[in-house]
């Protein structure tokens, strides 16, 4: 079977933030959850979110899924 061409998993958690009133990422980590440094891993593209973290994420700014994540590949 062939292997899927690479791609990464990007997001708008950073812009989101500021536009909330300069959220920290520690505010953000403890409305849904996660450490400071897992939001800071997960903003930074170094750490792609579980689905239910990427569905809280969103929640928390109100927005769709894929208006906070993408797959650019």
């Amino acid at each position: 079977m062939a292997k899927p061409p690479p791609g990464r998993v990007v997001n708008q958690i950073r812009l989101l933030r500021f536009l909330a009133g300069e959220m920290t990422q520690a505010e953000l980590g403890d409305r849904i959850g996660l450490t400071r440094q897992t939001v800071a891993a997960i903003e930074a593209g170094k750490y792609s979110p579980t689905l239910e973290a990427a569905f809280r994420i969103a929640q928390v700014f109100g927005k769709p899924l894929d208006e906070v994540f993408q797959w650019e590949g």
